[in-house]
C-alpha cells in the first residue's frame, strides 16, 4: 500500500487566479493491533512496515522484551471491509496481563499517549542505559542531512515525520516515515527487534521533529543511549533522559546543537 496519495487541489496564486491540479498527500489510515486475537489498540498511521510498527509498539509498551517473545506477527486476512488494516501478534511464553493493558482505545497519529488510563501507566519501567562510548560532534552534525536525504515520501508530500537509526560512525542503518512521530520510531524499533539487533546500546537515534517524553521512553525500551533531533525537547523529555542516562541532543542544525543530558558522550570537534 502506498504511503502517498494523489488528490485534486485548487491552488490560489496572487495575481494569477486559481488552477486545479493533482497534489500528493501522506496517507493516514487506522491500524488495529490485536494480541492473541483480542483487540489491543487502534493506531492512526501511514501504511507500510506494519509488522515493524506492531513489534515496536509491543516492545515500547512493555508487553514484550525481545524477539524471542514473538511467535508471529501477521495481517488478518479476514479483514476485508472498511478502511485500514488489522495485525495480529502471537506471543511465545509470555504471560499477558490483560487487566494492565490500558490502551484498548483509539490513538491518533499526533498523540502516542492519548489512550493511557492513568498517569502512572505512562511511566513504564525500563532499565537505564549502560554505554560508555563517545562520538564526535562532527559525526552528529552530519546526521540531519543523512536523514533528510533518505525521506523519500516526505519529498513527495512534505507531510511526514521520520526516525532513523545510525551506528556510532554515523552510518544509516534504517529509516522509517509516518504521519505520527511516535509511529515512525516504533517502526524503527520494531525493525531492529525483528532483526535481533537489540539492545541498541551502540546506536544513535535521529528524529525529524521535536522530542517528547514518549520518544525518549520508546528509545529507552530499545536501549538507545543517544537521541538527536532537529527541534526542541520538552522538559519531561530532558528529565527522563537525565534519569535514564541517555544523551539528548536538540536543535541539531548546521554547526550548532544543544546537549541537554549526559554530555560526556559528545566530544569535539
Amino acid at each position: 500500500m502506498s504511503a502517498a496519495a494523489s488528490v485534486p487541489v485548487t491552488r490560489l496564486i496572487q495575481d494569477r487566479g486559481q488552477e486545479t491540479l493533482p497534489d500528493w498527500v501522506a496517507v493516514e489510515e487506522p491500524l488495529e493491533i490485536r494480541l492473541e486475537g483480542r483487540p489491543l489498540a487502534v493506531i492512526m498511521r501511514t501504511p507500510g512496515h506494519d509488522e515493524d510498527l506492531t513489534a515496536g509498539f509491543l516492545l515500547s509498551e512493555g508487553i514484550i522484551q525481545s524477539a524471542a517473545d514473538v511467535f508471529e506477527i501477521s495481517p488478518c486476512p479476514s479483514h476485508s471491509e472498511g478502511k485500514g488494516n488489522v495485525m495480529d501478534a502471537l506471543l511465545s511464553n509470555v504471560t499477558i496481563e490483560w487487566d494492565k493493558l490500558t490502551r484498548h482505545v483509539f490513538t491518533s497519529s499526533s498523540c502516542g499517549l492519548c489512550g493511557k488510563a492513568t498517569i502512572d501507566s505512562v511511566f513504564q519501567k525500563f532499565t537505564p542505559v549502560q554505554a560508555d562510548w563517545q562520538v564526535t560532534a562532527s559525526v552528529i552534525r552530519a546526521l540531519p542531512q543523512k536523514l533528510r536525504d533518505a525521506q523519500a515520501t516526505f519529498d513527495q508530500t512534505g507531510g511526514l515525520h521520520a526516525s532513523a537509526l545510525f551506528d556510532r560512525e554515523g552510518n544509516l542503518l534504517v529509516v522509517r516515515e509516518d504521519v505520527g512521530r511516535h509511529n515512525a520510531l516504533d517502526k524503527v524499533i520494531g525493525h531492529a527487534l525483528r532483526q535481533q539487533w537489540l539492545p541498541l546500546s551502540n546506536h544513535i537515534l535521529m528524529v525529524s521533529g521535536r522530542v517528547s517524553f514518549e520518544i525518549i521512553q520508546k528509545a529507552l525500551s530499545a536501549g538507545i543511549p543517544m537521541i538527536a533531533a532537529v527541534s526542541a525537547p520538552s522538559s519531561l523529555a530532558v528529565e527522563f533522559a537525565q534519569a535514564s542516562q541517555q544523551t539528548l541532543i536538540g536543535f541539531l542544525r548546521g554547526d550548532r546543537m544543544n546537549v541537554y543530558s549526559h554530555t560526556h558522550r559528545v566530544t569535539h570537534p
